[in-house]
């Protein structure tokens, strides 16, 4: 399954909602995470982990030894599953669920699980980010369609479009669960410091989207012009809007709870110091 963002006040209210009698039980919701990918994608949340000690005004170095071990006890992948699986369970109906599965399970759904897959789990994101740019901006050397349906891919796979929300929601959560346990001292209060991220918002915007596109460019480099085409038309289906609006929340909101987490743990690590 695709790279996911979405806005975390979206699953607030998607789990404020009613349980529908109609939703997928938990065995098919396992296979589902297997077949679209899902679950490597919930798998790849422990690699943004590198990111949370720079949040800080930190380093993961400053952490010693027990850092690695720290991040995976966290990012621990069953607890990340059956916190996916919980969510899901309440409420991805399931022909939803029926109608992405079926798409991802075949011949070119198994195909490009396994690039999404490989691409999540790849370690070197430097080397992956040069890849990617070279072969964009071979791509605009050429004026080659296959840019305008990655676009469209990106597009249709943040159908909600407010992927910058959810990033900052999480930093947010994060830094404030980190000042609660101590590990930093923040200065500002939640909305200060709400207002401040929310500050360079256009510029993140343009950074995110050129990061999707260089991304998509990589992931998908060994399929036709004419595959990433059928692809973005599957993404622009409005069941699979539907999906990946959800999956996306699911995502999003698996990440700050387990940043919360993180920040929680890292109190034993760590004294306080002024941010």
């Amino acid at each position: 399954m695709r790279a996911l963002r979405i806005s975390l006040a979206t699953l607030v209210l998607t789990l404020a909602a009613p349980v529908m009698v109609w939703a997928a039980d938990r065995a098919k919701l396992q296979d589902f995470l297997e077949v679209t990918g899902f679950d490597v994608a919930l798998e790849s949340i422990r690699l943004s982990a590198e990111s949370a000690p720079q949040m800080l005004g930190m380093q993961a170095e400053d952490f010693g030894t027990e850092w690695s071990r720290l991040t995976t006890d966290v990012f621990e992948t069953e607890v990340m599953h059956d916190l996916a699986l919980d969510i899901l369970e309440r409420t991805l109906e399931e022909d939803m669920l029926t109608h992405a599965a079926d798409f991802y399970a075949t011949d070119l759904g198994q195909r490009l699980v396994e690039a999404e897959n490989a691409s999540h789990m790849k370690e070197d994101d430097d080397l992956k980010h040069e890849s990617g740019e070279a072969i964009v901006a071979g791509l605009e050397a050429l004026e080659s369609p296959r840019l305008t349906y990655l676009k469209r891919m990106n597009e249709a796979s943040d159908s909600a479009g407010v992927s910058v929300r959810a990033i900052q929601e999480i930093q947010v959560r994060f830094l404030m669960a980190a000042a609660g346990a101590g590990v930093i001292e923040l200065q500002l209060e939640e909305p200060d410091l709400r207002e401040l991220l929310s500050s360079d918002e256009d510029v993140l915007k343009e950074e995110i989207a050129a990061s999707a596109l260089t991304g998509a460019a990589y992931t998908y480099q060994s399929f036709s012009d004419e595959e990433v085409l059928d692809y973005a038309k599957a993404l622009e289906h409005p069941k699979m809007r539907h999906v990946y609006d959800l999956m996306n929340a699911v995502q999003y909101e698996i990440m700050a709870n387990r940043f919360e987490a993180l920040a929680r743990a890292m109190q034993a690590l760590q004294p306080s110091q002024e941010l």
